[in-house]
């Protein structure tokens, strides 16, 4: 591991490693970036070849851009920068299939940006590297063709800000810069103009190299008495703010007037079995109601493994969800929560009743989450954990209000919004 976190600290400085020294150090920790060679990508799109003769001309085309108009990104920065660009395309394997467009058959690689996120999320954190850094890898694969249909969509503010959320939009636009020259395409031209016009909105914006967006913002609304208000108006108005339902954030002071003067914690767990959610509960949130779905599932079936009555198990989970939220009491959902399918109706229905909703995610290595799995006393069979860790779904910070990330041990390795 000494000699992995000697080459990755020489990222921060001046190595510019090839695609095939990349894979030398980290195939192991990234299986997929093995298959890049067999995975092909579309002759119109990418004429270059496959996934990864195309990586490797996007870390070539990088190194130019860090010798020459981006040489001000340097040390961690320049690191995330470099894995990005090494691990962009990392879930293409995964999502590569062939589809008819306009009656030709054409190579795509449908959703291969969040796919990608969702599964570095169990790998970045292997490796001896500040999570800071995890987590813009991760915004960066995730959301690297986003800049791009922003401006051909013609978004405004709203969509931009959020994106800032999730992703270094200066860095963003690096990445992007390095892919598109990384590529051989007919519409090049039409592509680089597209990522200028994204980094003209961006410096309009105010968003282009800022490394939290929401203090600017938040500095001009804070008007509350006390911490509980202030916290509450915080949350809501960088969410609404993100989301295009005020224009201003001063507007999120009369829009949540109300709201401030009384409301509950609605917290969110999300994670793999085994990853510790709820001895984490026990530990961090004491006198908070706990809806349980295996709680339920053992109070409707006779035991906590048994999924019969699942229509059943989530009405009576969801109804004990809004009279809690109805009454304003505090209360935590917790269940494993890995798809955004799950998580964004209680989300939406929390945010509904007025609670201020915090999602806590639990960031642990596929190996450690074996391990926790087979040591606690209701652990879950192997294929059931491999199931849920394929099916992972990154949620991300503009998605509720706070969020959490939790690691080993119950650590806390970031958080996102004002506790």
């Amino acid at each position: 591991m000494e000699k992995v976190e000697n080459w990755l600290a020489s990222l921060e400085l001046q190595n510019t490693p090839s695609f095939a020294e990349c894979v030398m150090n980290l195939g192991r920790f990234f299986p997929l970036l093995n298959e890049f060679e067999q995975t092909e990508q579309d002759s119109i799109w990418h004429a270059e070849g496959n996934v990864a003769i195309h990586t490797d001309l996007v870390l070539k085309a990088l190194y130019e851009l860090l010798a020459a108009e981006a040489s001000h990104i340097t040390g961690k920065k320049r690191q995330a920068l470099i894995l990005s660009a090494l691990l962009h395309d990392i879930a293409k394997p995964l999502t590569t299939r062939k589809k008819e467009i306009q009656g030709q058959l054409r190579v795509v690689a449908p959703l291969h940006e969040e796919i990608g996120a969702s599964y570095l999320a169990t790998k970045l954190i292997e490796l001896p590297l500040e999570h800071s850094v995890i987590m813009v890898i991760m915004g960066l694969v995730g959301f690297h063709q986003v800049p791009k249909r922003l401006v051909i969509k013609n978004q405004d503010f709203s969509d931009y800000f959020k994106l800032s959320l999730n992703a270094d939009l200066e860095l963003l636009y690096w990445l992007e810069l390095a892919d598109m020259r990384g590529r051989v395409c007919n519409d090049l031209a039409v592509q680089l103009d597209l990522l200028e016009q994204y980094r003209m909105f961006a410096q309009d914006y105010e968003l282009w190299g800022v490394t939290n967006p929401t203090t600017t913002y938040l500095a001009r609304i804070q008007v509350k008495p006390t911490k509980s208000e202030q916290t509450l108006l915080d949350g809501y108005a960088i969410k609404q703010l993100a989301d295009g339902d005020i224009k201003l954030v001063e507007e999120a002071i009369a829009k949540n007037y109300t709201t401030c003067q009384q409301y509950s914690h609605c917290y969110i767990m999300c994670g793999i079995s085994g990853s510790g959610k709820s001895t984490w509960i026990a530990n961090n949130l004491v006198d908070f109601e706990v809806i349980s779905l295996d709680d339920i599932r053992a109070e409707i079936n006779g035991k906590r493994s048994c999924q019969k009555s699942r229509g059943q198990v989530l009405q009576l989970a969801k109804q004990r969800f809004k009279k809690a939220l109805a009454e304003k009491r505090n209360l935590v959902w917790d269940a494993t929560n890995t798809r955004k399918d799950f998580r964004e109706p209680l989300i939406e229905l929390a945010i509904n009743y007025g609670a201020l909703v915090t999602l806590v995610v639990f960031q642990l290595s596929a190996k450690s989450l074996k391990q926790y799995n087979h040591n606690r006393t209701f652990s879950v069979s192997d294929d059931v954990q491999q199931n849920q860790l394929k099916k992972f779904e990154w949620p991300w910070q503009s998605q509720t209000h706070r969020q959490l990330v939790i690691g080993e041990a119950g650590q806390l390795l970031y958080q996102f919004g004002r506790f």
